[in-house]
């Protein structure tokens, strides 16, 4: 049988995932950055921060998809639970 998973240790593990995958997401934005300004752009600046950028908001947009959906399947259950009882 398996053991409960609470809401507080799922919500843990999503911002876990979550920090975890900005790391990875701003640092490959930096690193295509970096590419682009190498190869195209004749060394600037902005490329890289553009690229640290876009990771952050994806990043971000998966953050927060992740999040609400946790957060709206609580209020789900314990509204289906209610009308059950």
């Amino acid at each position: 049988m398996a053991s409960a998973v609470y809401v507080e240790e799922e919500l843990g593990q999503k911002w876990d995932k979550c920090i975890s995958d900005g790391f990875l997401k701003f640092g490959g934005g930096m690193v295509l950055g970096t590419v682009f300004s190498l190869l195209f752009f004749k060394r600037k600046r902005w490329p890289i921060i553009m690229g640290g950028g876009f990771g952050i908001g994806m990043a971000y947009s998966n953050c927060e998809k992740d999040l609400n959906s946790t957060i709206r399947g609580c209020d789900r259950c314990s509204e289906k639970k209610n009308i059950t009882s």
